[in-house]
């Protein structure tokens, strides 16, 4: 095994995210690629900011002070967009980012005055 840097993919809602220069160990008979846990943490974090500016999402730091804003738990604002429980925990780690349209839709709560009254009535 050769340590190397190169392209590299990482899967981030359903979609393969390149990422450029991404360290791991390469093997030159096989072809084998082995990361170590720390590369491939960096992996990890390095897809979903691709990911979070390929689709111009809200950052994590972005999704927390817009709960707080609302008065909301991550559990109430899971239920009021009908997910998970630990989803908007995920979101404002960093561990995972919101889809695309997911991210309309919490603009839309953020922009929109009465769109979390109309959530609690409609939609939780």
């Amino acid at each position: 095994m050769r340590e190397r840097r190169a392209r590299l993919t990482y899967p981030i809602n359903g979609e393969d995210i390149a990422v450029a220069g991404a360290a791991h160990l390469h093997c030159p008979k096989c072809g084998e690629v082995v990361l170590r846990l720390d590369e491939a943490r960096h992996l990890r974090e390095s897809a979903l900011a691709v990911y979070r500016g390929k689709y111009r999402l809200l950052g994590a730091d972005e999704i927390r002070s817009l709960r707080e804003r609302l008065g909301l738990t991550q559990a109430a604002l899971a239920r009021l967009l009908r997910l998970g429980g630990n989803t908007i925990s995920r979101w404002e780690s960093g561990r995972n980012a919101q889809t695309a349209a997911m991210d309309v839709l919490l603009r839309l709560i953020r922009d929109l005055p009465g769109s979390v009254d109309y959530l609690r009535t409609h939609a939780a």
